[in-house]
């Protein structure tokens, strides 16, 4: 039987494996070393109960990374929202600076490597519905609304590529530059549904 999300115990059981996690990552600073059976151990539950609530350990880091975005968000982005080119490039420097600190527990192996596409897609999946959001309210004639859903789809996984592609090797390029051009590259993709090329970016 699926668990009712909306269950305060529910909640507080999700609540006590991620904190259980983020606990044990501080001690080994491995994502991947990390089992299930290290989790509810330190959580003080059965195998059961974490099975009851995330389908399997795939599932259970998804929703960890995607909240451990959202509370970045939540933290630097005001309003956790966009509204202007400025708030678009603290959006932009979000994203590097998250997987610039969420690297450093991340070995790449082989074997590792079949986890990375879930990060992204957890990621993404804030970044899309963000940008999604401001374009649909922005959009103002037939033709950009009408690219409104192709516009965002684009423009995040663009963010969130180039920063993948930076964080493998941060030492090639500054964070600060890399965002700068990544503003400017996006700003142009906007257009179409901003209906002009946006002047001030701030840089």
């Amino acid at each position: 039987m699926p668990v009712n999300q909306n269950d305060p115990r529910v909640k507080r059981t999700r609540q006590l494996l991620l904190q259980s996690f983020m606990e044990l990552l501080e001690q080994k600073k491995n994502i991947y070393s990390i089992s299930v059976q290290d989790i509810t151990d330190r959580a003080t539950v059965n195998r059961a109960t974490f099975y009851a609530h995330f389908e399997d350990k795939y599932a259970f880091l998804e929703c960890w990374m995607r909240g451990k975005f959202q509370r970045k968000l939540e933290l630097e982005l005001p309003s956790s929202s966009i509204s202007n080119m400025s708030s678009l490039r603290t959006l932009i420097q979000i994203v590097f600076d998250f997987l610039a600190r969420t690297r450093q527990y991340m070995i790449r192996t082989p074997e590792n490597s079949r986890y990375e596409p879930l990060f992204e897609s957890a990621i993404h999946k804030e970044l899309y519905q963000l940008l999604f959001t401001w374009l649909s309210v922005e959009a103002r004639t037939p033709v950009s609304k009408k690219v409104v859903e192709p516009t965002a789809l684009v423009i995040s996984w663009g963010i969130l590529g180039t920063a993948i592609h930076w964080s493998r090797n941060p030492q090639n390029r500054s964070a600060d530059a890399m965002v700068r051009e990544v503003l400017v590259v996006v700003a142009a993709g906007l257009a179409p549904v901003l209906e002009e090329p946006q002047k001030d970016i701030p840089l």
